[in-house]
Formats: C-alpha cells, sequence, structure tokens
C-alpha cells in the first residue's frame, strides 16, 4: 500500500525533531487511512540529509504493525511519506 501523504516539520539543528516528526506522521495516517493508530516510533538521531530515506514503526490500535518509509525532502526537514508496508 503506497500512501501518498506529504508532512511539514520544523528542523531542531541538524536533526529531525522526533516528537513532531511521530505525531504528525500519526495524524497524518490517521487522516489519509482513517485507521487508528496507538503509536509512531522513530529513530531519535534522524540527520536533517535531503534525499535520505528512513523508516518508522507504526502500531495500529489493533496491535498490528506497519512499517512507514520517510524521505526529508529539504533542509527545512519537510518530509514525505513514500510507503507504508506490513512489518516483516
Amino acid at each position: 500500500m503506497l500512501v501518498s501523504g506529504v508532512t511539514v516539520l520544523s528542523g531542531c539543528g541538524t536533526v529531525v525533531d522526533r516528537e513532531k516528526l511521530q505525531d504528525t506522521v500519526q495524524s497524518s495516517l490517521e487522516n489519509s487511512i482513517h485507521e487508528k493508530i496507538k503509536i509512531v516510533e522513530c529513530p531519535s538521531d534522524e540527520s536533517i540529509d535531503p534525499g535520505a530515506t528512513f523508516t518508522c514503526d507504526v502500531i495500529f490500535s489493533d496491535d498490528r504493525r506497519e512499517v512507514a518509509t520517510l524521505k526529508i525532502r529539504n533542509e527545512e526537514a519537510d518530509i514525505s511519506m513514500i510507503s507504508l508496508k506490513p512489518k516483516k
């Protein structure tokens, strides 16, 4: 399943703000796929490196786990969601 939501985040120095990222990914997903999400877990030390991709674990209210792949679009730490797939 490909999710084409776009999120915008303010960077905090040279790393992505983890709390803002997790909150933004959660609300973006809930709005786009209309499912309740329990938690989003993203890395805490993701550098703002335009073009880089990274993943966050998404745990739904029914405890199903999926992996969101995100891409850093620019120096302002704007993020695009590339995909959401079941965790293997």
